[in-house]
């Protein structure tokens, strides 16, 4: 078995994150997000992964190498973008033309059951089964028509609200049948989402696998603290997980749903938690509170600050009597000086100095 993973996409939504690092290397529970694709891929019995890669291609090929948990890692190099059907086409000399495959968009954490997603696949005789996820607002992703023997009729990306024919909608997982690179032209740029699957329903041809498992779009910056909280939920509910030489001072609490890296150090009376990932070589002050926070390796937060709901960037420096909440993102090795305050989406670009506080929603530059 076979995998191909979407991993060429730019991740607009995540700047100034997305700047310097490709979303699939963003950390989640201080593991990049593409590991723990890669772990549940290897446990359902895939040999073989095929990345797609475009936008930093080079710092997923230094990481990942051609092998890991087991399976064979190779690369299918976009020059141009493709959109989401011309990558499968492209890898088509590596995917093969023997058996079905999957086909994962690489923004995703799930813990989808791929073996159950192949069975039923096979079962219908399907040229694409598209894995489905009910969801209170489809607006955001193609919405499926679908009958009581799981075959979509009607598929359309990002209907009004009013139009949506369900709340069924594509979770960015499919099994797909050699058949289908007859429906993508070469070198072009092709959705998969408008132009394939639309022609594969009218045909009878397309399937849906409901999931009601672990599934979380990594779009937005609350989508991806969302992930982070639903992956220490799983990993990190009795005991807060502690990385090698990590030095913890008296009277800090660090509670349940915490992961913290190597070499952090945690002064006198911080609090961790709950829903906080500290990267590795993380300095945290005394008397800093950190909680639905993720922080990337290498940052340093003084004294009696407090980080809730954001994302902290590689290297940033954040002062003391700071407040950076509600959806703010610094970027890496930016600077954020004393008794500021950031709320409300802020983003502030990697190496940006901060010294006056920003209390509406922007872009510091």
């Amino acid at each position: 078995m076979k995998a191909l993973i979407l991993a060429g996409g730019f991740g607009t939504r995540l700047r100034p994150l997305s700047c310097t690092r490709p979303k699939l290397m963003f950390p989640i529970a201080n593991r990049p997000l593409l590991d723990w694709t890669l772990e549940k891929l290897a446990t359902s019995g895939v040999k073989e992964v095929i990345l797609a890669v475009n936008y930093m291609a080079h710092v997923l090929e230094d990481h990942y190498g051609v092998t890991r948990y087991g399976m064979k890692i190779s690369y299918s190099h976009e020059t141009k973008p493709l959109g989401t059907a011309g990558p499968i086409k492209k890898a088509e000399r590596l995917i093969g033309r023997n058996s079905p495959f999957f086909v994962l968009n690489g923004d995703i954490l799930s813990e989808i059951d791929y073996r159950g997603l192949l069975k039923a696949h096979k079962a219908k005789g399907a040229t694409a089964t598209i894995t489905l996820r009910a969801v209170s607002d489809p607006s955001r992703f193609g919405v499926v028509e679908i009958d009581s023997s799981n075959r979509i009729h009607s598929f359309v990306e990002k209907p009004k609200p009013e139009e949506a024919p369900s709340n069924l909608i594509n979770a960015g997982v499919y099994a797909l049948d050699p058949a289908v690179f007859r429906y993508i032209q070469p070198n072009e740029k092709v959705s998969m989402e408008r132009e394939v699957f639309p022609v594969l329903a009218k045909q009878g041809k397309l399937f849906g696998y409901k999931c009601d498992k672990l599934w979380v779009d990594i779009g937005k910056p609350n989508d991806y603290l969302h992930a982070n909280r639903c992956m220490l939920d799983r990993i990190s509910s009795k005991q807060p997980i502690l990385g090698k030489a990590v030095k913890i001072q008296p009277n800090a609490k660090i509670t349940r749903t915490v992961s913290i890296g190597n070499k952090v150090k945690i002064g006198e009376d911080a609090h961790i938690g709950p829903y906080a990932a500290i990267g590795e070589n993380t300095f945290v002050g005394k008397g800093t509170r950190i909680e639905n926070s993720i922080v990337f390796p290498g940052a340093w937060i003084d004294a009696h600050t407090s980080i809730r709901g954001a994302i902290i960037g590689e290297g940033a420096i954040v002062g003391q009597w700071v407040k950076v909440e509600n959806w703010v993102i610094v970027g890496d090795h930016a600077i954020i000086y004393d008794n500021v305050t950031l709320t409300q989406e802020v983003t502030v670009c990697p190496s940006k100095e901060v010294d006056e506080s920003v209390l509406e929603p922007r872009q510091v530059m």
